[in-house]
């Protein structure tokens, strides 16, 4: 009955925490994101450690819920109304400032000795950004203009590209370490991707005829809640990327259900106390001790990765020729970076154990940095775009 009572009075406490955040956040300069994190850290191991385990053990549960509805939600904005005209906007800034950043924080970390096979390998998880945090503060801040649905797509594409990138680079490592298996990283990231783009589309196709039938153009929310759920039910038992399948099977159902007014608005009433109880609990997991082992590698690491999204995604904007102002500020829009690369480095330090205290050290560390810092930037970044729209209309 205690352990009862700790679980409901944590919840009760946190969603109440996200009416006074959404207070504070509009008197100061920090998005809702920065200040949840800031308080899980403050109630954290780090901190007064007041949360329950029988609550920070389900971590991990609230994450994967929290992310597919993200997910769900960020392939909802890849629709062929909202990418019209921008497809090749998407495409370049995607994929220049993830491979820029590569390119940039391998180079980086080489030139001041770390090892090819560590730089290849951070030089890849720099790619990732965090779809959570950028959703979060792109809804808060209203989410209506071209910068902001643009930004969403180019964080969904970066997600896929990311994965990509990272199955390649753990594939050249493997080669270069000589290491003989039965097949190259590189095929079981394929297999990952296309099995996730397979069973989102497999999921999407039925439910884009079949929802919104109980209640005229509305999928109800069991309806909606459901085929998420079962999609990352599928995904994790698969072994295949819950996330991807999740924005396929979102995008495919935003582009096929005609008869939907707006297929996600039942999500996004459940979503929403989610990201608050999400972005809490990862701020109290978040070691800020860590950031005392940060030291050059970390620095370097930090300052060739957000060098390499903003100098990526103005190149990649100078290609597509898009306006000036997005040009300016949609890197900058682009630095937050959490559990994908948290993911990537518990996934490289399983293939290379010599390699882990480094690759876990250093990402967690920043991630720290990252994950306050970024959105702090994604908001500045959302204002300054749309103050620059304003000026260029009048």
């Amino acid at each position: 009955m205690e352990s009862s009572a700790q679980f409901l009075l944590t919840v009760s406490g946190i969603l109440l925490l996200g009416l006074l955040t959404s207070t504070l956040t509009r008197r100061t300069f920090l998005p809702r994101v920065t200040v949840l994190l800031i308080f899980g850290i403050l109630i954290g191991k780090d901190g007064l450690d007041i949360i329950p385990i029988i609550f920070s053990d389900r971590f991990e549960l609230i994450a994967n819920i929290t992310l597919l509805m993200v997910g769900f939600l960020l392939g909802g904005k890849l629709t062929q109304d909202s990418l019209r005209g921008s497809k090749g906007n998407v495409f370049w800034i995607a994929t220049c400032s993830a491979l820029l950043t590569t390119l940039l924080v391998s180079l980086g970390l080489l030139w001041l000795g770390v090892s090819a096979q560590i730089s290849i390998v951070l030089g890849c998880i720099a790619s990732a950004t965090a779809p959570a945090a950028v959703l979060d503060v792109v809804s808060e801040s209203g989410g209506k203009t071209k910068f902001a649905e643009l930004l969403l797509a180019i964080v969904a594409f970066d997600d896929v590209l990311g994965l990509i990138i990272f199955g390649i680079g753990i594939s050249l490592v493997k080669a270069i370490n000589g290491h003989s298996g039965d097949e190259f990283f590189l095929l079981v990231a394929g297999r990952e991707i296309g099995g996730a783009v397979a069973l989102g589309i497999a999921l999407g196709l039925p439910a884009a005829y079949l929802t919104g039938r109980v209640k005229a153009g509305q999928p109800i929310l069991s309806e909606a809640l459901g085929l998420v759920l079962l999609c990352g039910g599928l995904a994790l038992w698969l072994g295949v990327s819950y996330l991807i399948a999740a924005m396929v099977m979102g995008a495919v159902i935003a582009n096929l259900a005609r008869h939907h007014e707006y297929p996600f608005h039942a999500i996004e009433n459940v979503e929403s106390p989610l990201m608050v109880i999400f972005f809490v609990l990862a701020g109290a997991s978040l070691e800020i001790g860590a950031l005392a082992e940060l030291g050059i590698i970390g620095g370097v690491y930090i300052l060739c990765r957000s060098i390499g999204k903003m100098l990526g995604a103005r190149l990649g904007g100078e290609i597509s020729g898009i306006a000036p102002a997005t040009k300016r500020w949609i890197g900058l829009a682009m630095l937050p970076q959490a559990g994908v690369a948290i993911g990537m480095a518990l996934v490289a330090s399983n293939q290379f154990p010599e390699y882990r205290q480094v690759l876990l050290s250093i990402v967690i560390s920043s991630t720290v940095f990252f994950e306050i810092l970024g959105p702090v930037f994604t908001r500045l970044a959302l204002r300054r775009s749309s103050y620059s729209e304003d000026i260029s209309s009048r």
